[in-house]
């Protein structure tokens, strides 16, 4: 199965939102990010922090998660280090320097220095985050100037899913309505 495709997740928090259908004609960014933001719909419905990410490389997918931290007790289990882990066993090199990774929210500073750790060729998010973004909202961690490796990031792609998803989860987990909201 590829990513984004419909798969029968298990039983968990129902989702307001339909997964994207991308047409397959056009591989760009937003067709990338929008397997990214299927991920994130499946992260839901297992009520996991709904963000998701994909990998990669010369056009292919070669790596796709989502947020398995509830689920696996493990604070690292991030979309974007599980996706850095599998493109890393499918390449056979932890240098990911001809890979890209499309995730739906900007990555905290975990996730933001396993980029430029992996040697990423460019990271591509959708929605920014001012509080725990680090790679360009809250701090910028690939442009620290001491740096071996610069990381490209390209911001604000399908922004809008990204952010509602996010933002709809937190308030629904902290008891708010979520109707009309932005």
């Amino acid at each position: 199965m590829s990513a984004g495709e419909d798969s029968t997740p298990p039983k968990g928090l129902p989702c307001p939102f339909e997964k994207l259908r991308p047409s397959q004609l056009v591989r760009d960014d937003a067709f990338y990010m929008a397997l990214a933001f299927n991920l994130a719909v499946d992260a839901w419905r297992i009520d996991e922090v709904p963000i998701g990410a994909v990998i990669v490389r010369g056009g292919e997918v070669i790596a796709a998660a989502h947020n398995e931290v509830e689920r696996s007790g493990d604070p690292t289990a991030h979309a974007e280090m599980l996706a850095i882990t599998q493109a890393a066993r499918k390449v056979g090199d932890w240098r990911l320097n001809e890979c890209e990774l499309y995730v739906t929210k900007e990555p905290c500073p975990m996730c933001a220095g396993a980029t430029v750790m992996s040697r990423l060729g460019r990271v591509v998010f959708g929605w920014g985050d001012p509080k725990m973004g680090c790679m360009g909202g809250a701090a910028s961690v690939h442009q620290l100037p001491k740096l071996n490796h610069r990381v490209a990031v390209t911001a604000g792609v399908l922004e809008e899913p990204c952010r509602d998803i996010l933002r709809a989860y937190f308030e629904l987990k902290r008891g708010k309505d979520t109707h009309g909201t932005a």
